[in-house]
Formats: structure tokens, sequence, C-alpha cells
């Protein structure tokens, strides 16, 4: 049997993933006190009326919550809510609904076809988007009926909010309807400094899929219909789909934890910053460039391949088919800078500086 207790902590070594750290103090306190006493199944508890609750003042509109396991369940069950099999989904050619969930979109919607635009730093071109919408209106087109955007994108730079009023006037021009993939909208929010609904349902964002696993929590999305009518039985969807959690306060008493205490701004802005320090050591060593603007905890870098090499060699985990090419550093809540300063170390070493 493995002694897990004797493994080295892996993030000292590595930068591959938010995913990779563990669940933070107020995320693992607040999944304490909801396991103190019983409760109430499938989601009629008093954890996840208070997390429904509080997501809504969050946000300042009455919208409809969903809480579910992964982000890719809240993509694919929310945009199969929002079309039918005949129409298509327009989004960003790197977004994560075409290159990170095996079809999941197009599985659960029946078949809706998504559409691929390109655009500059992972964000979608509008020019690009009207013309794919445009170009065809005849029966044997799939019908394009919802744009889907990420924030933050999956090259780690942000909309801010003067586009994402335009993606929002763009999309009701052409009568669509408009998904946020927010796995990492905590850092989108602690980048902008702006409230949450300037940046969602006041710039004509229907649905968002706000991501909690990648901001501290053990598992969890939130799926919040800002537009009411498109949540329609998506009870049902959820429950047909096996994301109707039985002990549902588990995944929602994480919400109260980071939400009353503020844990999801300060733990955001950690990593965004976490990021920033370490964008600053990369460029330092000659021979590596930046690819993409870093504004919020993802540095992707160009480098030789015998950095590369001796990174990993060293026991760093990064990734480097993320995106569009190079290598993916991330950073998250539990990153700290002695983590950045052992890399900057091993970096220097490695490329001779």
């Amino acid at each position: 049997m493995i002694d897990v207790t004797s493994q080295p902590p892996m993030h000292h070594y590595q930068f591959a993933s938010d995913n990779y750290a563990g669940i933070c103090p107020e995320a693992l306190e607040a999944m304490a006190a909801a396991n103190r006493d019983y409760a109430c199944s499938y989601g009629d508890d008093p954890w996840t009326e208070r997390a429904c609750a509080l997501l809504r003042d969050f946000f300042e509109t009455d919208c409809e919550v969903f809480f579910v396991f992964n982000g890719t369940a809240a993509n694919s069950l929310a945009l199969a809510s929002l079309c039918q099999s005949y129409h298509s989904i327009v989004c960003h050619e790197t977004s994560h609904i075409e290159t990170d969930e095996c079809g999941a979109a197009e599985f659960f919607s029946n078949g809706t076809k998504i559409l691929l635009v390109p655009g500059e730093n992972g964000k979608i071109d509008l020019d690009a988007v009207q013309h794919t919408v445009e170009r065809r209106s005849d029966i044997h087109y799939p019908k394009p009926k919802v744009l889907s955007i990420t924030q933050t994108t999956e090259l780690g730079t942000l909309y801010s909010l003067d586009e994402l009023q335009a993606i929002g006037d763009l999309a009701k021009r052409l009568s669509l309807r408009v998904h946020m993939d927010g796995s990492r909208f905590a850092n989108a929010l602690a980048a902008l400094q702006v409230p949450p609904k300037e940046v969602t349902w006041k710039a004509g964002v229907d649905v968002l899929c706000f991501g909690g696993t990648k901001n501290g929590m053990a598992m969890g999305e939130a799926v919040i219909f800002f537009n009411r009518q498109l949540a329609s039985e998506f009870d049902y969807r959820c429950k047909q789909a096996g994301q109707l959690a039985s002990k549902m306060r588990f995944l929602a008493a994480p919400w109260i934890g980071m939400l009353e205490s503020g844990a999801w701004l300060r733990y955001a802005s950690h990593a965004n910053d976490c990021a920033r320090l370490l964008e600053s050591r990369l460029r330092e060593v000659p021979g590596i460039s930046i690819r993409f603007p870093r504004q919020g905890n993802a540095v992707f870098a160009d480098m030789p391949p015998q950095i590369l090499d001796g990174l990993r060699n060293r026991g760093w985990h990064f990734y480097t088919f993320i995106g569009a090419g190079g290598a993916r550093f991330m950073c998250s809540w539990a990153t700290t800078e002695a983590d950045i300063d052992a890399f900057a170390r091993d970096l220097r070493e490695v490329a001779g500086t």
C-alpha cells in the first residue's frame, strides 16, 4: 500500500493546472459545517438555499442557480438548454467546449453543431462571428443560435467590459443567446475589478458557468441562468445526466464559505499576482518569450526544447498542449512565492544563465 503521507507535496513542483491544488480552508470548513447534522437530499436543504441566495446577491439579480459536479457538465448542459439539435453554437477555435470536452456539448444537445471562429489572443473576432452567422440562411445550414465565450480565455486573456458589451450587442442583433464558460471567472473579476453584474447579465450574458473547482473548492460549478426562461426543466437535464447530487449540500456549502468570507476574491487575486511574478521571472531568461498577454492566472511561454526537458527532468509539471502552443504555467490559490523562487532557480540553472 502506498503511504500518501510520505509523498512530497506536489504543489512545490507544479505549474500544470489550478486543478492540482487542494481544497482551500474556507471551502473545507464549510463542507465540515454541512457535515455536522442530517439534511434533506437533492438540494432541498438550507445549505443549497443559502448558497443560491448568496449568488443572487453576488450578481444583484434574481437568477436561477444550479450546482453540478464539473465544468464539462455545466457547459454542455447549459448549452443544450439554449438550443435544439438542428441549431449551431459559435465559439472561438481554442475554446474548451471544442478542444477539451470530448464532444459533450454535441452529445447532450443531441447533435448541435459547433462552428469555430478565429480571433487574436483567444478572443472571438466579431466580424468572423457575423460572417459565420450570416453567410447562409438556408435550411441546409445548422442555424446559429448560441454564441459561447470563455472568461478568462483558454489563452489566459480577458474580455474587457467594452468587449463584452460589444459581444452582447452583436448577439442581440443576430438573435443569438450568450453562454459564458467561466471556469476561471473569479480570476477575471479579480483582474477587471468591476461588479459581477457588469460583465454578465448587464452585458447580455444569458447563462454563466461559474467555476468553483479552480478557485479552491473540491468540486462543483454553479450554472447561473440570468435569463430565467431558459432554465425551464434544467433540473431534469441535471438528473438525466447524473449531475443531481443526492447530498447536494456538499456542492453548495463551499460557495457559502467562499462568498461570505470573501475568499473567492482573495484567492483569485493571489493566483493572478503569482502569475504576474512568474511572468517576470520567465522574462529574465534569454531565449524565452511570452506568447500571450498575461491577464489572469496563466502564463504562456515559448522556450527552447532543452529548457523544457531540463525543467521536467527536475520534476516540474506543466502543459505544452493547451491552447495554441507553447508551455502553459498555471498558478492557483495555493501557489507560493517560494514555489516561484524554486522554479526560477531551476530555470536559470537549466538555461545556463
